[in-house]
């Protein structure tokens, strides 16, 4: 069975090898941050500090840093889970079935959340914010964050814990105008449960009460991200992954989970927000300051004994890359049901995840035309930019797979497949003035931005170029050019000042293009400010020019046209150029990147990790 707590996964990970101590006193303060980033890039083992410098209380972090390490620690319920999951998807199995389906029934009933009476857990003693390890990741961070927090909210119309929500919400817990031990900040973006539950306490005039859960078994955590089916809520599902039943109880109306190793409890007040920010977000750049909720604290609860984890997350890959990946494994199915005619969706991580979407769809509207063009792939191109946090996305590339396969896992040989037999003058649909990724700071604002549809379908059209052409390779103030992959041009360019200087530098390159005449082979290319960085892999590619660009602002074309509203192209040109609104990349602090060398150094805590 799953473990009951996450001192048991600690012991488990540590007998079998996938765990490391360091006994030495850490600094909250970037440096374990640093010493996690490290150890995940080398693909090393979860980590547990011992001696948090300013508290009392041991940290965890790397716990999920590799898929194999995550499926170890849900081994003996990983099957079922996703069994149950199957069900919510598509319950004629069990009808049909039903002897198939016993295990999965069992494994139900221990799903269901289980209430404890007496109050607060014996083992349970109240403490202050402050007590709490202070962990800062990156130095232009506001302050100390919680990474992995289990946020908990009931409907305020319909109370109850199987109309509650649990999402990973991430809490500030000090820095900028938060009253110290008294108010911490809590930011949600769109698309969130607890945003439901807060506009319903502010209609009704009330204060939202809120449970901020910190550890407990890895399945608590695991259940915060998860995008479950509808009527299939986290509180079952967190029992279902850890073979028991989720334990609670209330203290003061506030739910309290009773396997927690921390738990905040506090009200958020209807329009009551401060100044939460900035934070390294994984983007892989800061997300900025801006006004979010406002928790105020109630009281702090500590387990006997408890551990803290933590993630540092930054530009991709980082943990919680796996998270992403076992949820796309646990839950890989639902988008089918949900969508039909879709059979693959991949949120692509080297981009972000919301800025890059592929997707492969049917086509059987009109199977007896010869001449094929998108059709069924852009209704489901719609359904998939509205269905949950799919509706991110901002860029969606689509196809529908015919007689050569054609996996969206294989990311380069994907895009090549829709570059080779997309129609520029036809098969490119924006949605401007719409809603992003609140972490996306390439749009108009906020949560503000657009998105673009690329579909294609059919024979080839065109053979990609697999070096650069003449055109680009002299464009006149624009260079060096560098292959990026078949078909795609990185162009260095000048540095952005503004869009009305964009607009004509770009209209001059296009027109330079168009004389030299049409470029057929390279339909994509990318203006950035190195093209040898861009250029030199195709994570690169994929982070800097989807994080970096807005569809309505940033894409230009060779012939570029609008006939009807419909806008059309010879070659895409995509500004990728960092923008004066542009958020900051992450970057490390050299002092503290040096200071816990002395980790990785002979005789160091982590001396026999090769790096």
């Amino acid at each position: 069975m799953g473990y009951r707590n996450l001192e048991e996964c600690i012991v488990d990970l540590e007998k079998h090898g996938h765990l490391i101590r360091i006994r030495e006193e850490v600094d909250p303060d970037l440096e374990m941050a640093s010493i996690h980033l490290k150890v995940y890039e080398a693909g090393g083992p979860a980590i547990l500090f011992e001696k948090v410098k300013g508290s009392r209380y041991r940290a965890v972090s790397n716990l999920f840093g590799t898929v194999e390490r995550s499926k170890f620690i849900f081994r003996d319920t990983w099957d079922s889970s996703q069994d149950v999951i199957a069900l919510r998807s598509n319950p004629m199995k069990a009808l049909k079935q039903p002897f198939n389906y016993i295990g999965t029934g069992l494994a139900a009933r221990r799903a269901l959340p289980l209430k404890k009476t007496g109050g607060l857990p014996a083992d349970f003693e109240e403490i202050s914010i402050s007590e709490l390890p202070q962990i800062k990741c990156w130095p232009m961070d506001g302050g100390a964050f919680v990474t992995l927090p289990q946020v908990y909210s009931e409907d305020p119309d319909k109370p109850g814990i199987m109309n509650s929500n649990l999402g990973m919400y991430r809490i500030q817990l000090s820095g900028n105008e938060y009253e110290v031990d008294k108010e911490v900040g809590v930011h949600y973006q769109i698309h969130r449960g607890i945003g439901i539950h807060q506009a319903h306490a502010v209609k009704r005039g009330e204060p939202l009460k809120v449970s901020v859960f910190i550890g407990g078994p890895p399945a608590h955590t695991l259940s915060a991200v998860m995008p479950l089916p509808e009527g299939l809520p986290e509180m079952t599902f967190a029992g279902l992954l850890a073979g028991r039943h989720f334990r609670y109880s209330y203290v003061d109306g506030y739910c309290i989970s009773s396997d927690a190793d921390f738990v905040i409890t506090g009200e958020i007040y209807p329009d009551e927000t401060k100044p939460e920010g900035p934070f390294g977000d994984h983007l892989g750049y800061y997300s900025l300051v801006h006004p979010f909720p406002v928790m105020r604290v109630h009281k702090v609860y500590a387990k006997r004994g408890a551990i803290y984890p933590f993630t540092v997350v930054g530009r991709p890959p980082q943990e919680d890359t796996a998270f992403g990946e076992l949820i796309h494994e646990l839950t890989g199915g639902a988008v089918k049901s949900e969508v039909p005619g879709v059979k693959e969706v991949h949120a692509v991580d080297a981009s972000g995840v919301h800025p890059l979407l592929l997707a492969i769809g049917s086509e059987r509207y009109t199977p007896y035309q010869k001449l094929k063009q998108p059709a069924e792939i852009l209704t489901i191109a719609n359904r998939i930019l509205g269905t949950g946090q799919l509706s991110l996305a901002k860029y969606l590339f689509i196809t529908a797979e015919e007689d050569q396969p054609v996996s969206t896992h294989d990311i380069a040989g994907f895009l090549a497949y829709v570059l080779q037999r997309i129609d520029l003058r036809r098969d490119i649909h924006f949605q401007t003035n719409t809603t992003i990724d609140t972490l996306d700071y390439s749009g108009t604002g906020i949560n503000s931005g657009s998105k673009v549809i690329f579909a294609a379908v059919g024979e080839p059209k065109r053979s990609l170029c697999t070096e650069v052409p003449d055109a680009l390779d002299n464009a006149q103030n624009f260079g060096p050019a560098a292959l990026v992959m078949p078909g795609v041009v990185a162009l260095q360019a000048p540095a952005f000042t503004d869009y009305a200087a964009a607009e004509a530098e770009i209209g001059r390159l296009a027109a330079d293009i168009a004389q030299q005449g049409p470029l057929t082979g390279c339909p994509m290319i990318v203006l950035c400010d190195d093209s040898r960085f861009l250029s030199a892999s195709l994570s690169n590619f994929l982070w800097a020019t989807f994080t970096r660009s807005n569809p309505s602002h940033d894409i230009h074309g060779v012939n570029s046209r609008i006939q009807h509203k419909h806008w059309s192209c010879d070659n895409v040109i995509i500004d990728a150029r960092m923008k004066p609104h542009s958020a900051p990349p992450l970057l490390p602090d050299p002092a503290v990147e040096e200071r816990v060398q002395r980790m990785f150094a002979p005789g160091g805590s982590l001396s026999a990790l090769k790096r």
